[in-house]
């Protein structure tokens, strides 16, 4: 069903385009109702505007607070145009059907974001007036057009100019379901910020607003569909805020985000040069270095079989010598050590010289395909706590705080007689962070502050800690080993032993931990507790 655009009401706080709107709407016949500062931009514009103190009879009030909210505005909007009784009211009353609505809100989100934001000001900016009008308009789309973004003006003109100055009801049915869209996530970053001024942490009901930024080729599987959707004020730095380079033949994909997460929140740890390969959403790569460039060797001679298909994430800018380093990784490192191949599906860093980008796109063929993920400088201070870890279970979330806890030296204990020399203290510090970021039962192995070995995802420690040892193989010998978890047994020091492990660090905590103490003295390897568990399901 066709419906007449003769009336539209225009009131907008980002006035992008809405001049030009106006006007073509003028043209095709319809008379403009305005309020405020929207009402004075179209009269300075030489556009005739009925104010929307002459439709309902009563002034702007209360410092602009009141102004559409009374019936000649939502009689108007609300109207059933087929039904008899409506109709009566509508003629009883003296309201004039309004056939469109254009509105945008006041900028909630933008005022918050601001540093120096008050309270006062972020109620101040709390619209009222101008949610209500979309939720009639949007009630009533058999009738009614909402038009909530400058996007959509030239798609309602040109449905207008094509229909004789109408629109149909499929373009309305789809601009209702923007408009709920558009008040369900502005309600929601109110009750968060709301929820953050009293502490709230877990809310009785909570709202996630987010907004989709590309559809994928697909999910985890090609069976299954996928998207990408941000959170609409996620000020850290992230591969959920970084900008995807152009270039790349291949588009990202569902399973390239979720590994290239996992490299870089690990990269992030570090303050000095750092460089993770991971690989499945385990990093089976991770060095330190003074030199990014040798950062990056190290880590991918960490497991030069596993690198292959794998993210690589750096915390450094990349420039041309160490983007020619990764294009050239299996010539350079891998053939020797008997890597089959190498290629990247993505590189994530802060920054890229353009030099990097061309020789990233030109060196080796893959390079064409590979996606690079551009975050901007990482900034330790600016990180989100007020996001939430949320995971997916079949008819529900489950919803945590994310697990921000790093090193914390000050807070390490010293059970063993022999006690970790600082160069060992630094292989510790790796493995623990690292320990942080691999799936859970956890063992990493570090030796000279390069990843050697990795034990994910077992169903029990000790199977990991044999696989991460068969991986370093000689380099195990001296080497850091971290655990996400407490050592319920000896078996797994009995196991770093006879590896020639020089020391381990774990959060300590079990009921035998004097025995795992007793077992690590006997065979003079340090330990060090955290106190910390980082279990990563």
């Amino acid at each position: 069903m066709d419906v007449q655009i003769k009336r539209a009401l225009i009131s907008v706080s980002d006035k992008t385009g809405v001049v030009d709107f106006a006007r073509h709407l003028a043209a095709m016949g319809v008379t403009l109702i305005s309020t405020g500062g929207t009402a004075k931009a179209l009269s300075e514009a030489g556009l005739t505007v009925l104010g929307v103190e002459s439709v309902t009879g009563f002034p702007e009030m209360m410092d602009g607070r009141v102004k559409t909210l009374h019936p000649k505005i939502h009689g108007g909007l609300l109207a059933l145009r087929d039904k008899s009784d409506h109709a009566a009211a509508l003629k009883q009353h003296q309201i004039e059907p309004i056939d469109l609505v254009c509105v945008n809100l006041y900028p909630f989100e933008q005022t918050i974001a601001k540093a120096n934001c008050s309270f006062e000001d972020a109620i101040e900016n709390i619209d009222i007036g101008g949610p209500s009008m979309v939720r009639s308009a949007a009630k009533n789309h058999l009738y009614v057009t909402i038009v909530t973004h400058s996007s959509q003006y030239q798609m309602v003109l040109d449905e207008m100019k094509s229909r004789n100055g109408c629109t149909s009801l499929a373009l309305r049915k789809q601009c209702a379901r923007k408009a709920f869209a558009l008040t369900a996530s502005y309600d929601a970053a109110i009750s968060r910020y709301l929820n953050e001024q009293v502490g709230e942490v877990f809310p009785d009901r909570l709202s996630i607003s987010l907004r989709k930024d590309q559809e994928l080729r697909y999910g985890e599987n090609p069976h299954q569909k996928g998207a990408f959707y941000r959170l609409s004020d996620a000020k850290e730095v992230s591969v959920g805020t970084a900008r995807l380079l152009d270039g790349a033949t291949t588009p990202i994909s569902f399973n390239n985000l979720m590994d290239a997460n996992a490299a870089f929140e690990l990269v992030k740890e570090f303050e000095e040069p750092a460089a993770v390969v991971v690989k499945h959403m385990n990093p089976c790569g991770c060095s330190v270095d003074a030199d990014i460039t040798r950062a990056y060797e190290r880590a991918y001679l960490g497991d030069v079989v596993s690198a292959f298909g794998g993210i690589i994430a750096l915390n450094r800018n990349v420039d041309k010598e160490i983007a020619t380093v990764i294009m050239e990784s299996y010539a350079r490192f891998g053939k020797a050590k008997g890597a089959a191949g190498f290629f990247a599906e993505v590189i994530v860093a802060p920054s890229y010289d353009d030099d990097a980008i061309q020789t990233i796109r030109t060196l080796k063929e893959w390079g064409q395909r590979v996606r690079l993920l551009q975050t901007g400088p990482i900034d330790r201070k600016v990180v989100d706590a007020r996001q939430y870890d949320v995971r997916c279970i079949v008819g529900g979330l489950l919803v945590q705080e994310r697990d921000l806890v790093g090193w914390q030296a000050e807070k390490l204990t010293f059970p063993t007689q022999v006690k970790p020399t600082p160069q060992q203290m630094e292989d510790l510090r790796i493995a623990w962070l690292v320990a942080k970021h691999v799936k859970s039962n956890t063992i990493t192995l570090v030796n000279n502050k390069c990843l050697v070995g990795v034990g994910a995802g077992q169903m029990n420690r000790v199977e990991s800690g044999m696989l991460a040892v068969k991986q370093a193989g000689q380099m195990a010998k001296g080497a850091a080993m971290g655990s996400d978890a407490f050592f319920p047994f000896p078996d797994n020091v009995e196991n770093a032993a006879r590896a020639g492990i020089a020391c381990v660090i774990q959060p300590g905590g079990s009921k035998k931990d004097d025995d795992v103490i007793a077992c690590a003295d006997k065979h003079g390897i340090a330990m060090v507790f955290t106190g910390v568990r980082h279990f990563y399901h």
